[in-house]
């Protein structure tokens, strides 16, 4: 049985004439008649009566007509759900984003803009560090990532958009000595103890700390490690040492805790929008042109 098959059924059906019916479809009444024929062998029970004069539905074809009418509108709804996706109306968008992503306005309107313009598209989010963002894209798993800035090579495989460089803050208890100065260095937080995230979190702050540290010179004392942004910032606050976050973790308020800015030319860390150079679709496609927009606005 094809769709073909259901629409000679339904033209007959609400025509309840084959000569009608027939030029309804722009075919021969003869071979109208053959596949309605055929279409009642396939289902096993007479769908018409017939006589000289007049066609009726009998009570089979009665039922089967309605499930006909269901069957072809799921199909035409099957090839708009189809066109849509193609022009990147419909499908799912699974996006990932680093812990200090959702603390950016550029990410908020970025969504904002998407889920109003592509209302039919589900959007999926995945919180992770960097580096398995990048190891997921790769395998398929995530669309688009929301990144930082790596100190490893970046496949060939994935492309990278910079949509926004944000300065890093020091985060130190409001006590700290360093909280009273006008200006601070990477070179003034030598011998203080650090909390950071682990190596094997994937972040790009951690390399990165240690970059601009040795580069003033010393090598950090690490005092503690956390795999969340907002533990890091509670223990600095409980006087566990200082830190050195993106500055869109300052939306975190917390009492006892003071943010910096960093005047070394190197304090800063960018927000890359990831994705796979080939075969990324209209779905991507509509996506990061949104964000280049958005990032172009400021």
């Amino acid at each position: 049985m094809e769709l073909r098959h259901l629409r000679y059924f339904v033209a007959v059906a609400e025509e309840l004439s084959f000569t009608r019916a027939a030029e309804r479809l722009h075919i021969g009444q003869p071979p109208l008649s053959q596949q309605i024929q055929a279409l009642e062998l396939e289902v096993g029970a007479r769908l018409f009566e017939r006589s000289k004069r007049w066609v009726r539905l009998t009570e089979a074809g009665k039922l089967f007509l309605a499930d006909a009418r269901r069957v072809l509108a799921l199909a035409e709804q099957a090839k708009e759900t189809a066109r849509r996706a193609q022009r990147g109306e419909a499908g799912e968008l699974r996006v990932g984003f680093t812990f200090s992503t959702p603390f950016t306005a550029l990410f908020a309107s970025v969504v904002r803009r998407y889920r109003q313009r592509y209302p039919g598209v589900l959007l999926t989010f995945h919180e992770m560090a960097t580096l398995p963002q990048l190891a997921k894209l790769e395998a398929r798993e995530l669309d688009l990532g929301f990144v930082r800035s790596v100190s490893v090579p970046i496949p060939d495989t994935i492309t990278m958009t910079t949509l926004r460089h944000d300065p890093l803050r020091l985060v130190l208890p409001s006590d700290s000595p360093l909280a009273a100065m006008a200006t601070v260095t990477v070179k003034d937080l030598e011998g203080l103890p650090f909390v950071i995230f682990p190596k094997d979190a994937g972040t790009g702050i951690h390399p990165q700390l240690f970059r601009m540290c040795r580069a003033a010179g010393f090598t950090p004392q690490i005092a503690m490690e956390a795999g969340e942004a907002s533990t890091i910032i509670g223990l600095v606050a409980a006087g566990c040492g200082i830190s050195v976050l993106p500055s869109s973790f300052e939306g975190i308020h917390m009492e006892g805790v003071v943010y910096r800015p960093l005047a070394d030319p190197q304090a800063t860390t960018a927000l890359m929008l990831a994705r796979r150079s080939e075969g990324a679709g209209p779905l991507v496609e509509a996506f990061v042109a949104l964000a280049e927009a958005a990032s172009a606005e400021g």
